[in-house]
């Protein structure tokens, strides 16, 4: 006797994915390699510390000791700033507690580097600047304005103005740029 045939399953889904569920995986990965449970803190390291520790060093490891009783949270600065984040390093145990939840750090070590000369010491810990905006055209917000006039819901009306005035500004750069 034959056995009646399963009908075939599709491993794919239909539709748009964000990049952020395709991604997800391969960062909470390459995080768990070097100790990060939470992949927040190195992908939010400037919000969570704040701007001007975030320039000063940034995370490099999470390792636990024996018996999972807090962990210790290694940072990678110059020579010349490890001092001043010698003094911060408690607010800086609380901000990323804050950010795991619970107390999970419970050191926080510096290791200094070499500003340049070795090859992970010429790392900057810069972050890359905000793209300047141009000032915006009236003749584009007129046009915006115009087009979204039928629409009666505000909320609906606004977004669709700015995204209307965020097409035509891309539209008549590339113009300008040919």
């Amino acid at each position: 006797m034959s056995q009646p045939r399963r009908p075939a399953t599709r491993s794919f889904s239909r539709g748009f994915k964000m990049t952020s569920a395709l991604l997800g995986p391969q960062i909470r990965a390459a995080g768990e390699k070097r100790g990060f449970a939470v992949t927040r803190l190195l992908t939010h390291w400037p919000e969570i510390v704040g701007e001007d520790v975030a320039g000063m060093c940034r995370p490099v490891n999470v390792s636990y000791g024996r018996g999972n009783f807090g962990a210790t949270l290694i940072l990678l600065t110059t020579g010349a700033r490890a001092p001043m984040l010698e003094m911060q390093k408690e607010k800086i145990r609380e901000k990323v507690n804050a950010c795991y939840g619970y107390a999970a750090i419970k050191r926080v070590k510096i290791t200094q580097t070499a500003p340049t000369g070795f090859a992970e010491g010429q790392v900057s810990f810069d972050h890359r600047p905000r793209a300047k905006t141009t000032p915006p055209d009236p003749a584009i917000d007129a046009h915006a304005e115009a087009a979204v006039a039928p629409i009666t819901d505000q909320t609906l009306r606004s977004a669709l103005e700015s995204l209307g005035r965020n097409v035509l500004r891309k539209s008549s750069e590339k113009k300008g740029l040919k």
